[in-house]
């Protein structure tokens, strides 16, 4: 059996659709499984362990190596259906949802596009597209959400896996020896793409300062590309306990997170790879549910002011004070030491 995946974007959730790869595998050990994803988050693909092939959408075609083709440009998207087509797919899975996910999931020729009932799509018109349709499994998390589309594999996956396997470059690597050893450290991810997902870098600073007080754990602070300037901001204000981390890859960030004693992170996409990585988490969320998109695991510890905001799933505030900033820093300070387990302290 030929399957393709299409989930384009973004990191996070990618992340929450990669448990579908191990629970294919389990029940079509022979099955032949690509991935169609936009370049800019392809690279957390190489890490999942089940996949055959990333089809990558990208400035230009060429023929990466046995693992990876990528398409991009006008010309390059018709030459990726034709690319496609040639694959001669048996089933496409639509995870994502939009109108351009199920162009691409129709454009690839497979005999079966399966995509979720118009009530569970974020652009309803998606479902024009399908040959059929799945009503997503009960229960609010989009990891279940996801897991439901294969009852058109007849696969149940009642449990959740997810197959990443990092390594990390030397700097990394030194990055950690440096603030303590593995699970000797804290991860303070204060960056998001909405500012309305950013608690105060203030805050963070004072975080780590609070937490290595407590705990004698130093903080590494990450950051992606446009962040570095938060990142300073909070290694000013946490009275020398934190660090920048260095510049980092998806793996070497999925590393960092693997190693940490504890991540604190607002709802973006390194929080969601903490959580694959099974490390502890305080998760702070502003504008977006935790009930949805939340941690999976049960221990970890969520920080919500969804329940009172007034601005859901938009990107800037539409009352000028995002509702994280009501998450105060004893809070989060208590919730940390929640999770931060006692042989990982001094």
């Amino acid at each position: 059996m030929k399957i393709l995946i299409v989930r384009l974007s973004a990191l996070g959730d990618i992340v929450h659709a990669l448990p579908v790869l191990p629970a294919i595998r389990a029940h079509h050990p022979g099955a032949r499984v690509d991935w169609l994803v936009e370049e800019h988050y392809a690279s957390i693909l190489s890490m999942a362990s089940g996949l055959h092939r990333r089809i990558i959408v990208r400035a230009r075609a060429s023929l990466e190596n046995a693992t990876s083709v990528s398409f991009g440009g006008t010309l390059g998207y018709f030459r990726a259906a034709s690319y496609l087509r040639l694959q001669r797919y048996d089933v496409a899975l639509d995870l994502q949802g939009l109108l351009k996910s199920a162009v691409w999931a129709r454009a690839s020729g497979a005999a079966r596009v399966v995509g979720f009932e118009r009530a569970g799509l974020r652009e309803p018109q998606a479902a024009w597209f399908y040959t059929e349709t799945v009503a997503p499994r009960d229960g609010s998390h989009i990891i279940q959400k996801n897991l439901s589309i294969l009852a058109a594999l007849g696969v149940d996956a009642p449990g959740v896996e997810l197959p990443l396997t990092p390594t990390a470059s030397p700097d990394t690597v030194a990055a950690i020896d440096t603030a303590g050893g593995p699970r000797r450290y804290i991860v303070l991810n204060p960056g998001a793409a909405w500012p309305n997902k950013r608690w105060p870098p203030e805050r963070f600073g004072a975080l780590a300062a609070a937490l290595h007080a407590r705990t004698g754990l130093r903080s590494l602070v990450t950051w992606g590309p446009g962040e570095q300037a938060l990142a300073d901001a909070v290694v000013r204000a946490s009275n020398d306990t934190a660090a920048p981390a260095p510049p980092t890859t998806v793996s070497d960030l999925a590393v960092l997170m693997r190693d940490a004693a504890l991540v604190v992170s607002g709802d973006t996409g390194p929080l969601h790879i903490a959580a694959a990585m099974h490390t502890p988490l305080v998760g702070l969320y502003g504008p977006t549910w935790p009930e949805r998109n939340g941690p999976w695991d049960p221990d970890d510890v969520v920080m919500s002011r969804a329940a009172v905001c007034v601005c859901h799933h938009k990107r800037q505030c539409l009352r000028g004070a995002p509702c994280i900033n009501e998450i105060t820093l004893d809070d989060v300070i208590a919730a940390s030491l929640r999770r931060v387990k006692p042989d990982e302290a001094r």
